[in-house]
């Protein structure tokens, strides 16, 4: 369930659009309540949605599942920036967070308040040693992502009492969408972890230079995903130029329903498709 407890770093609150259901936030903000969730002693999930996790969403029932136990959900990516204002909300360009630019910020968050912190990916081993060379206070360990993550399986038991061996005060989970948000599902519950952020992708591969980073503007003018197209073509072909077309399809079923829609043109709220009920024609397994 959402948590609704926290007002001090939720200055708008949560937004409904196409069926998500995502808090938008800064990146000081985003710190703000990681801090707070480790502080408080909190066990909580932090995820995101970009455009590639809309079209899982509404593909993957365990996905939907996945993010109904969310606790909090951000924005990273320009185009649900875009389709957010369509919808009616003010969303601004500083409420898009890309671990990119994040990861940074926060690991130096961590070294300064001494946190614990576990990444489970497939970090590079060059990324690895960047990661202790730029932030030799932090307490850190990493575990590649190539493991069985199968629930029971011996690999997977042994990573589990390898992390809950360290005490994580916040664990970061970057094995590709969706494994790893299905990774979380099943075994959240058994971590001795604050924080769980899920989606951290290629975070310290792209701090240390081990992967190719698009210049910081693209990102913020909404072209990230072109220059990303350019360097693996073959990767994301699909993602980038077939993907969005069946977003596309989700969005022209859901807008004219919509609570927005409702209020433009003055009519009842029936049927509305923005809910993450799955029961909802929007959604297709």
């Amino acid at each position: 369930m959402k948590s609704r407890s926290v007002q001090s770093v939720s200055a708008m609150g949560t937004i409904e659009f196409m069926g998500l259901s995502v808090q938008p936030k800064s990146m000081q903000e985003m710190n703000q309540l990681v801090e707070q969730g480790i502080r408080e002693g909190r066990k909580w999930i932090i995820a995101n949605h970009n455009l590639h996790s809309v079209y899982l969403f509404h593909r993957y029932h365990k996905l939907r599942e996945f993010y109904s136990r969310v606790h909090w959900t951000y924005l990273d990516g320009m185009s649900l920036v875009a389709l957010g204002r369509l919808y009616g909300y003010p969303l601004q360009r500083d409420q898009r967070v890309t671990n990119a630019d994040w990861t940074g910020p926060l690991m130096e968050l961590a070294a300064a308040r001494g946190w614990r912190v576990f990444n489970l990916g497939s970090p590079k081993p060059v990324a690895a040693e960047a990661a202790r060379e730029l932030y030799p206070s932090l307490q850190l360990e990493m575990s590649d992502g190539y493991f069985d993550a199968t629930r029971g399986s011996t690999e997977n038991e042994a990573l589990i009492e390898r992390i809950n061996a360290f005490r994580p005060d916040l664990l970061l989970v970057a094995m590709g969408m969706p494994r790893q948000e299905f990774w979380t599902l099943e075994n959240f519950a058994r971590l001795d972890v604050h924080v769980v952020l899920s989606s951290n992708g290629a975070a310290f591969d792209y701090l240390a230079g081990a992967a190719r980073t698009p210049p910081r503007w693209s990102g913020r003018m909404g072209l990230e995903w072109l220059f990303r197209l350019m360097f693996e073509p073959r990767r994301l072909f699909s993602r980038y130029l077939i993907e969005p077309w069946y977003v596309f399809l989700v969005l022209l079923i859901d807008l004219p329903r919509s609570r927005f829609a409702s209020k433009l043109w003055g009519r009842p709220e029936a049927g509305y498709a923005g809910s993450t009920d799955q029961s909802s024609p929007i959604h297709g397994d």
